[in-house]
């Protein structure tokens, strides 16, 4: 009874010539062995199924054939026909995955100073040589630097990041690099040539797509679409054994897009779903659908690199009826959903959610063919600005001088970025609260200042560290910060402002509402309420109204008198609330 062997390990390179794609390691191992240049460490690299351990096994062979070293093993002499089997004793493939602890190790450095029986060179393949421990890594050190000159050491890893520098620096590095689709359909069609079997173009192009540069996976993938089809591999069947979207589904779904039919679009995706999709493949492969779009849309004469999506007229129609602005936000937005469904069990919505996000793009999603209709709020909006704008025209032409704190045309521009980072003083507001305001309310504050800071978070009592309440009604107090950058940031921080009136109304039993203030903006403002409200100055037990000859002055307010005088120091009021003032005296060093 003959075994049946899968493709992939019938058709595994025996030679140079065989092996796709690597031309660059291919190339530089050959010239080594035509000029007899060998090293005796060597590092390959690369992702799973593009040809580490089969160009290992290849080069060993080249190495030991007896008409070598050559740069062509001739697979016919005892010696390359043992390598290939895996019979030859000076050929020694290692996998480190399932040997990671150091006795492992230090047996192959006690054999490795043997001479080779029945071979030139004794070849150690060590396969996922990263799986090995540390101490492994050291014991094998000193041999992979010097190790005896019948010796050659071949280490395989798809991580290479995880291989101690030491062990890199021994080494010559070769990294693999994906196998191209083309590369793999031609190597398909290679083995359904060998085998009789016959394939469309449409399925062999599914399989390389869905290998993802892999050639081992391909051959795997293939071996399957051949059981499952029989004699001739037709593109459904392959669709439906790799589980890849077909071109008619991704054209419907862009359809539903363009026309941004929710139901549509959710509808396909569910159909995908339910025929056994696997919901992060569909994702990637949106992406990459996005992606022929862009470059059909962009590029179109590099229709070679097209990996899902042919270049026909229909697709080609589709591409030109996206803004590339459109394509760009697609693939972003699947990229971002594609990075939070790792960490998800409901994919599913991810996916769903992406697509609504699509549908309800902001901005143009196509061309229009015509005028674009505008929307008569927005069409309002800009004739009333354009009315506006004439008017000042008109008003300047005529001599009238502008409104106070409007640019004009003769004046410079202040830097915008300068003033967009102004703060708004809200004089409206301190001026509300300054008509209430009382000595008793700021006291309280005060006095509760210092202790209700210990109760915020750190970020924001670094915030309120250099302010001071100033003057406070029954609802509502005034903070002037010393900086005018603190007082900008603290407005725009919501957090701070509730979790301050929080604090508050637990210290004092009253929900006070804060009103921000720089300290310039601060004294500006009161003077001017002073001023405006006929208020006078009461300092050192005299009157200014001496100067009013009419006495009709008033008297200032308490608030405005207590904001005059030093600033209580936190501390300072803490311990006189503690012990009492009578107890209380206060040394300035």
């Amino acid at each position: 009874m003959v075994v049946y062997q899968a493709f992939y390990r019938v058709y595994r390179p025996q030679s140079f010539s065989e092996m796709s794609g690597q031309r660059h390691v291919k190339q530089t191992l050959q010239n080594a062995l035509l000029h007899n240049k060998t090293s005796h460490a060597y590092l390959f690299s690369g992702p799973r199924g593009t040809g580490k351990t089969s160009a290992a096994k290849v080069f060993a062979k080249a190495l030991n054939c007896e008409k070598g070293p050559t740069n062509e093993p001739c697979n016919a002499c005892p010696t390359c026909i043992s390598i290939t089997e895996g019979s030859n004793t000076d050929v020694i493939e290692f996998d480190a995955a399932s040997n990671s602890r150091v006795e492992e190790i230090r047996d192959i450095i006690e054999k490795v100073r043997f001479a080779p029986s029945n071979a030139r060179f004794k070849v150690y393949i060590i396969d996922e040589v990263h799986m090995l421990s540390n101490s492994a890594f050291n014991a094998l050190l000193k041999t992979l630097e010097e190790p005896p000159p019948h010796a050659v050491f071949i280490l395989a890893t798809t991580e290479p990041h995880k291989l101690p520098l030491t062990i890199i620096s021994r080494c010559q590095r070769f990294d693999f690099k994906p196998i191209t689709s083309a590369e793999i359909i031609d190597r398909m069609k290679q083995v359904l040539s060998d085998a009789g079997i016959e394939a469309d173009e449409g399925a062999l192009k599914v399989i390389a797509q869905a290998a993802s540069g892999g050639m081992r996976d391909a051959l795997s993938m293939l071996d399957q679409v051949v059981s499952f089809s029989g004699d001739r591999l037709t593109a459904e069947s392959a669709l439906l054994v790799t589980g890849s979207i077909g071109e008619d589904i991704f054209y419907q779904l862009a359809e539903a897009l363009l026309s941004k039919d929710a139901a549509a679009a959710l509808t396909l995706l569910d159909q995908l779903i339910v025929e056994g999709k696997d919901v992060s493949r569909l994702a990637e492969d949106l992406i990459t659908f996005f992606r022929d779009l862009l470059l059909l849309r962009t590029a179109p004469d590099l229709e070679d690199l097209l990996e899902l999506i042919s270049g026909n007229e229909r697709f080609v129609s589709m591409s030109h009826a996206f803004e590339p602005e459109s394509l760009y936000s697609f693939i972003d937005i699947l990229s971002k959903t594609q990075q939070e469904m790792r960490f998800s069990n409901h994919a599913k919505v991810y996916v769903e959610s992406a697509l609504l996000k699509m549908i309800h793009l902001e901005g143009p999603t196509t061309l229009s063919s015509g005028p674009q209709q505008s929307d008569p709020i927005l069409a309002e909006k800009v004739s009333s600005l354009e009315r506006l704008i004439a008017d000042l025209q008109q008003q300047l032409a005529n001599g009238v001088r502008p409104i106070e704190g409007t640019p004009s045309a003769g004046q410079p521009k202040k830097n915008a970025s300068k003033s967009s980072q102004s703060f708004r003083i809200p004089t409206g507001k301190i001026n509300e609260v300054l008509k209430g305001a009382t000595r008793q309310d700021i006291q309280v504050i005060r006095e509760e200042w210092a202790s209700m800071m210990q109760t915020l978070q750190r970020s924001h009592s670094a915030l309120l560290e250099e302010t001071e309440p100033v003057a406070a009604s029954e609802t509502a107090f005034v903070l002037k910060f010393k900086y005018e950058i603190h007082c900008l940031m603290a407005s725009e921080n919501s957090s701070l402002r509730s979790g301050l009136s929080e604090a508050l109304r637990n210290r004092t039993g009253k929900a006070y509402d804060v009103v921000y203030v720089p300290e310039d903006g601060w004294l500006k403002v009161r003077e001017e309420f002073i001023r405006n409200n006929g208020l006078t100055k009461q300092q050192d037990g005299t009157d200014d109204s001496s100067g009013d000859p009419n006495g009709t002055a008033e008297e200032m307010p308490s608030f405005v008198q207590e904001a005059e005088q030093q600033n209580t120091d936190p501390i300072v009021s803490e311990a006189e609330k503690m012990f009492g003032k009578e107890f209380i005296t206060v040394h300035d060093d």
